[in-house]
């Protein structure tokens, strides 16, 4: 009879679980946030006139329906990550027909905006393959290769720095004492990259096409890529327009777990339906 009991409990159980499950999706669903998982997921590009946002904080990107993915680890090749810290992501895809951008969030209680021995950066990145053959959403494949956009935490500290250094610099008169520290120069905040498999990454020529932008603050990263959509070298750029729908993947990193190379939380392959062109 244990067993009769048991099952008539969880019988009993079952309407008041789905009806919890019902109210919250609508809750999200009227807040205007999509809650799906990593299969047979979209992601929408919202098609907007004028100029596109890139700060992070513009309120522009409101305009775009963000998209919660859930993260897990990367484990199918050294080194791995069973347990990644980043959970999950929300996604915001915006175009006005000639240029596309995607607004990235997190949660991370740290800034790792620093590469030095023994410390590692924060980062993200997303991926889209060449060409309209399937190819391994990690890193891609021979004769499969991907598009990879890096954006690292520590290229947009540069950034900054060299522009702070630049304004202090007009603002200083004659009698300043100079400091003198090298900054890299920075074409933007994002590696464009070609990936052909493990080990394959191969730094595009040409740099500065993918723009990036970022803020942490309150423990949450917010990062802009954007890009435009035409390109003047289809056979190693993605391949976005209007009306098309392209294929993409993401990944995270977290510096302060000592995440890098393959240690990394991901979303693998999802469907980005971009908006056509309105009148």
């Amino acid at each position: 009879m244990g067993w009769m009991s048991f099952a008539v409990g969880t019988y009993r159980r079952v309407p008041r679980v789905l009806i919890a499950v019902f109210i919250l999706v609508l809750l999200f669903y009227g807040f205007g946030v999509q809650v799906v998982s990593s299969q047979g997921l979209f992601i929408r590009s919202h098609y907007i006139s004028g100029n596109l946002p890139f700060e992070p904080k513009d309120p522009e990107w409101a305009k775009a329906t963000p998209v919660i993915l859930p993260l897990s680890g990367q484990v199918i090749t050294r080194p791995t990550l069973p347990d990644p810290t980043i959970k999950s992501l929300t996604v915001r895809s915006l175009h006005n027909g000639k240029e596309l951008a995607f607004l990235l969030e997190w949660q991370d209680p740290t800034k790792n905006d620093r590469l030095t021995p023994g410390t590692f950066r924060d980062g993200a990145a997303l991926a889209f393959p060449l060409g309209d053959a399937p190819a391994f959403f990690c890193m891609g494949q021979l004769d499969h290769y991907l598009n990879i956009w890096h954006w690292k935490a520590d290229w947009q500290t540069d950034i900054e720095r060299r522009k702070a250094k630049e304004a202090e610099r007009k603002a200083g008169g004659e009698g300043e004492v100079r400091r003198f520290e090298v900054i890299p120069r920075r074409a933007s905040s994002v590696e464009d990259l070609l990936g052909g498999g493990f080990s394959t990454l191969t730094t595009k020529r040409g740099q500065g096409a993918v723009q990036g932008n970022a803020i942490w603050e309150q423990g949450r990263w917010k990062v802009v890529f954007k890009r435009p959509i035409e390109t003047r070298d289809p056979d190693n750029d993605a391949i976005f327009g209007p009306g098309r729908i392209q294929t993409m993947a993401f990944a995270v990193w977290n510096g302060e777990n000592k995440e890098r190379n393959g240690q990394k939380a991901i979303a693998p392959w999802l469907q980005l339906i971009i908006d056509p062109v309105t009148s």
